[in-house]
């Protein structure tokens, strides 16, 4: 059954996905962004690793696709997902270095056992338009969650120029900031968490930095870009990525 939901004002990306987790029924929740698609049998597949594995969330491949419809590679190595086979606080915390992540594990598309959610009373940050993904998983790891690794493609993901996801700008590195500080406050870590929590802090913060920079080039403002740069040296290393890597 298809239920669409109209709500009376724009709550962001965040705030649609509360409102269908607010109607959802089912054992287990999913989110399909409307440019994408899944696999026949994704979550079949999900929910037995999950569940097998005793675990409250679950993970799998995304396969890319270019705008032109052509498939590109998949977002992670399949020998990458099997070798990880349950993913921790630390591990997805390290996978969310801002710029700095081998692989951004900020892309991958959860499935949570919706009585797990509710249980802990875990909602996406409707203050986040970019980030409101990392914070939930995050959360749901934080409060005790297992997740699951299935390493086989499930999800469809299209690239689409302009996207919110794939447009970072100084602003949404600040809410990350503010969210990451909030997930801080209301969750306990362990040793390996903390220190992976640090290092994405410091990510965090030369993001902006770089950000500020690039803001104050693109403005033509040269004496605001140098104190930018000097402010911050470490920024600098970032013009020198590839447009590629910047949008990962």
């Amino acid at each position: 059954i298809v239920k669409v939901v109209a709500l009376p004002q724009n709550r962001g990306p965040g705030g649609a996905r509360n409102a269908g987790l607010d109607f959802a029924r089912g054992r287990w929740v999913a989110v399909l962004d409307s440019d994408d698609a899944v696999l026949p049998d994704r979550l079949a597949m999900m929910i037995s690793r999950a569940e097998a594995a005793g675990a409250q969330i679950a993970v799998d491949n995304v396969q890319v696709v270019r705008e032109d419809g052509t498939p590109d590679d998949t977002m992670f190595p399949e020998g990458y997902l099997e070798g990880l086979s349950e993913i921790s606080l630390a591990d997805y915390i390290e996978g969310n270095l801002v710029f700095e992540s081998r692989f951004n594990l900020g892309y991958l598309k959860p499935i949570f056992q919706r009585r797990f959610l509710d249980d802990n009373k875990l909602r996406y940050d409707e203050k986040l338009r970019i980030g409101e993904d990392y914070i939930l998983l995050a959360s749901a790891l934080a409060s005790g969650g297992r997740c699951a690794v299935e390493p086989t493609v499930g999800y469809v993901y299209h690239i689409r120029t302009g996207s919110i996801s794939r447009v970072l700008e100084l602003h949404h590195v600040e809410a990350m900031m503010r969210a990451d500080a909030a997930f801080a406050a209301a969750y306990s870590m362990d040793s390996t968490a903390k220190a992976a929590f640090a290092r994405r802090g410091r990510s965090l913060r030369k993001a902006a930095s770089f950000l500020s920079l690039v803001q104050h080039i693109k403005a033509r403002a040269p004496l605001k870009a140098i104190g930018a740069a000097l402010r911050d040296p470490a920024a600098i290393g970032h013009l020198s990525m590839p447009i590629a890597v910047r949008l990962r």
